[in-house]
């Protein structure tokens, strides 16, 4: 089955969002909220587990002994303070990473649909769009974003709202990644993904992709394509004795 749907991630996968943009927003709005927090990138590194940046000073507060009052509070103010400053101050200066802009156009060229599929805010990812990707921008045929629902689960949710949004098939797309836990989001809804990874997801369990690469420098639109055509039975086997053993290990 031929290729017709690139859906990219966004964070670590079309520009280092997370080291240059959501940590020193984030830092400059806990400050403003007068929070005695500071993230280093080794603390936060420990925090990218936890989905959201909300969700991760949610956690950082009740460490700290917090109410739970109190966080939801300090939560409320933070999400549009940090969104602010993240799309005004910091993600101007954002570099997509290396191989992404050729990608894009050489996909709208050979008339490949393109979507997004991601756990940050749709108002950062349209920011970012129009900023570094502008003449693409209009391309994106679906956004989907934190507002839109969970990515990351069992149930890969966005990406099965991206394939009912855009009609087609799981075998005829395929899932940009920088992470595992995007992976297994896409492969959740029988989406086949590969992975560009960069510093902080080297080494992940990358099991399932169809390649794992550092960036797409290394990969041609025509090569994914090839990889998608051949690696796409031996995907589809595993995920079917992946479930078999999942679904076999709670017999007795």
């Amino acid at each position: 089955m031929s290729l017709k749907l690139l859906i990219f991630d966004v964070d670590g996968t079309l520009a280092d969002t997370e080291r240059y943009g959501h940590l020193p927003a984030s830092n400059d709005a806990m400050k403003e909220l007068g929070l005695p927090l500071h993230w280093s990138w080794e603390e936060f590194l420990k925090l990218l587990p936890i989905p959201g940046n909300v969700n991760r000073l949610r956690a950082a507060l009740q460490q700290r002994g917090y109410s739970a009052e109190e966080i939801e509070s300090l939560a409320e103010r933070f999400a549009p303070l940090k969104q602010r400053i993240y799309i005004e101050k910091y993600l101007p200066a954002l570099r997509l990473r290396p191989g992404i802009r050729e990608l894009i156009a050489r996909a709208i060229e050979t008339g490949k649909e393109l979507a997004i599929v991601s756990t940050s805010y749709e108002s950062q990812i349209r920011a970012l769009l129009e900023n570094q990707l502008s003449q693409f921008a209009p391309h994106f045929r679906v956004i989907l974003g934190k507002e839109s629902g969970k990515k990351t689960g069992p149930e890969g949710t966005l990406y099965g709202t991206c394939l009912q949004r855009t009609g087609f098939l799981a075998d005829e797309a395929l899932a940009i990644e920088d992470s595992a836990e995007g992976l297994r989001a896409a492969g959740a809804v029988g989406i086949p993904a590969v992975v560009f990874y960069n510093d902080y997801t080297f080494g992940s369990d990358f099991r399932n992709a169809l390649l794992v690469a550092p960036e797409a420098t290394l990969v041609t639109l025509e090569q994914l394509e090839e990889i998608h055509q051949k690696m796409l039975p031996i995907f589809r086997r595993t995920q079917k004795q992946l479930g078999e053993q999942t679904s076999g290990s709670g017999s007795l």
